[in-house]
């Protein structure tokens, strides 16, 4: 995820701040300088944004967001520190991040250590100062540029090596990164999510067994399962139909996860093709819910500059009720190339764009965004309660 800063013989820019110890370096060539903060070294990746206010650990450990460098449109983070339990998966994905203002001392009764220790300990390069309201009108305008997030704490950089790398790096689409974040071996999930009065639960009488495929899953997705009442078992990406049928569950779930679906699809479509023939309930995240759409004949296309916030407005077609979301992708279903066999079911309200499709004669269904992330706060845990209710039914 990151490497050592370039060995060849580096001088100061002329051009460089006084005391400037870190640098984004974007692929057109644009330099812009701030401080470093977390690990030194440099990380290559696909610069986006991120709206929400709160949340900054949980975003950091998603691994959607594999092969970005995030950039926080929110001016205060790190002000609440880190804690061991809000974290969505052990390994960050993410390339690195971008704040306009210094990371201050953590207050908050649950933080065990500050967000630049944290970021050290998981060796995650990030980059101070910068002026992120104009990085964002430009990602805004032009779209996400791929660029490099350099630390060096003796303020030396190679500058046009890290052009080059940037100019070099092939960017998200056409990648498959859900083989990086997956799990190497199934396993069983039992936590719950969690209150303020016992921590996270368990699951220890559940009514319904789900195989969950994990494209880069977030704890909190499955805390949410088991919350529901279900067993839960978490296969890898590349799992198949007879693998997963051969568990014999109840309903089959598809993570979330990072890069093109259409490259995960490669492999993930057949397999989703035989668990919506075989009738057994099927609901999807994010980029399950992306390679639902394509397993079902749809396509995708990437967006550019994504969705990635906690204030995303999402229309239910069929209430008209609008929900608050959370939402972190780049790529989207095209609604013109689904089958009439498909009703689109949500809208997001900020672009018309989809965000949610169902099959109108099987118990299958999927939405763009993050139901578990509560931003609304629980706007849309419904879902989990449809996908039992199929469930049930079946």
């Amino acid at each position: 995820m990151t490497a050592p800063t370039p060995t060849r013989p580096s001088q100061p820019c002329p051009s460089q701040p006084e005391g400037a110890t870190g640098v984004l370096v974007l692929a057109d060539g644009s330099v812009l300088w701030g401080k470093g903060i977390g690990a030194a070294g440099h990380s290559v990746g696909e610069v986006c944004f991120n709206t929400s206010m709160t949340g900054y650990q949980e975003i950091l450990t998603d691994p959607s967001y594999a092969g970005q460098i995030i950039t926080f449109t929110f001016p205060h983070i790190g002000n609440v520190g880190t804690n061991d339990e809000d974290i969505e998966t052990v390994t960050p994905a993410a390339r690195g991040l971008i704040l306009r203002a210094d990371i201050t001392e953590p207050s908050n009764w649950r933080a065990t250590r500050g967000l630049d220790a944290w970021l050290k300990s998981h060796g995650l390069v990030g980059l101070g100062g910068l002026d992120t309201r104009a990085l964002t009108r430009r990602i805004r305008d032009l779209g996400a540029p791929n660029g490099v997030i350099a630390h060096a704490p003796d303020g030396k950089f190679d500058l046009d090596a890290l052009v080059a790398q940037a100019k070099a790096w092939p960017g998200l689409e056409g990648m498959d990164l859900a083989k990086d974040v997956t799990c190497g071996q199934t396993f069983t999930w039992d936590e719950s999510t969690w209150t303020i009065a016992g921590g996270y639960g368990r699951q220890t009488d559940p009514k319904h067994h789900v195989v969950a495929v994990d494209f880069g899953a977030k704890r909190n997705i499955l805390r949410c399962l088991a919350n529901a009442g279900c067993r839960v078992t978490v296969v890898p990406a590349t799992a198949t139909a007879e693998e997963i049928l051969g568990h014999k569950p109840d309903g089959v779930f598809l993570s979330n996860g990072p890069g093109d679906p259409a490259a995960t699809g490669a492999y993930a479509v057949p397999m989703i093709q035989q668990i919506v023939a075989s009738g057994v309930p099927l609901f999807g995240i994010c980029l399950g819910h992306q390679l639902l759409a394509l397993a079902l004949g749809g396509k995708t296309t990437k967006m550019e500059k994504g969705h990635r916030g906690a204030n995303h407005p999402v229309k239910d077609l069929a209430t008209g009720r609008v929900e608050i979301t959370s939402q972190n992708h780049g790529f989207v279903v095209l609604p013109e190339s689904l089958p009439d066999t498909v009703e689109v079911t949500h809208v997001s309200l900020f672009d018309g764009s989809n965000e949610g499709i169902r099959l109108k004669d099987k118990p299958v269904f999927s939405v763009q965004y993050h139901p578990e992330a509560s931003p609304g706060p629980e706007d849309s845990h419904y879902l989990f309660d449809r996908f039992v209710e199929n469930i049930a039914a079946r």
